[in-house]
């Protein structure tokens, strides 16, 4: 009987050795030399250093003079801890409630486009970091006014801002909207507060 449980259990010592401690740590060290930013988490950083938020996890701007994210049903919104989906179904009328006050917000703004349902859907993680060229689009008149700035500047900074498909094939065209509001600072500083 030991002739056949030992070979059982240096295979189980050898296997646990190589998969569990030598195979992760070789992933780990070929992708933080082969891709540092994405295995540390894609983080974005201001001009001083400092972690600003990272390009894969969405945040809440409400400001008027930002691009707003979809709306997230993570938590109080936006909680990586309670990342998920609200599970309202579609005829559910707490998901109707919520629709009608997120079209009656944007229709202040823009009274007459078309909605694009990225705008008033959330995601099933609720941290989507990214937004399609028609939500971003739609904003650009809300985000010219608050900035004091030409409506066809911001069009042009979301135009240059839009991620194409991966290999021409793979995902939608979509904006990031932390990188997109970074770059909105840096082209057109944010109106300072009077008083």
């Amino acid at each position: 009987m030991l002739n056949q449980v030992r070979p059982a259990i240096v295979m189980i010592v050898f296997m646990t050795l190589l998969t569990g401690v030598a195979y992760p740590f070789a992933m780990t060290g070929a992708a933080q030399l082969l891709f540092k930013g994405q295995a540390g988490g894609s983080l974005l950083k201001d001009a001083s250093g400092k972690v600003v938020g990272s390009a894969l996890i969405g945040q809440g701007f409400a400001k008027p003079e930002y691009l707003h994210p979809r709306p997230s049903a993570a938590g109080m919104g936006y909680d990586a801890s309670a990342s998920s989906g609200s599970n309202l179904g579609p005829l559910d009328p707490k998901l109707a409630d919520r629709i009608k006050g997120d079209v009656a917000l944007i229709r202040k703004d823009a009274p007459n486009a078309a909605i694009p349902a990225d705008a008033v859907t959330t995601s099933g993680s609720g941290l989507d970091p990214e937004i399609s060229p028609e939500n971003a689009r739609l904003q650009a008149g809300r985000i010219a006014a608050a900035r004091g700035i030409d409506p066809a500047e911001v069009s042009a900074l979301i135009s240059a801002s839009i991620t194409a498909r991966e290999l021409g094939l793979f995902g939608e065209p979509r904006v990031n909207v932390l990188a997109f509001n970074r770059a909105l600072d840096s082209r057109f500083p944010r109106p300072q507060p009077k008083g």
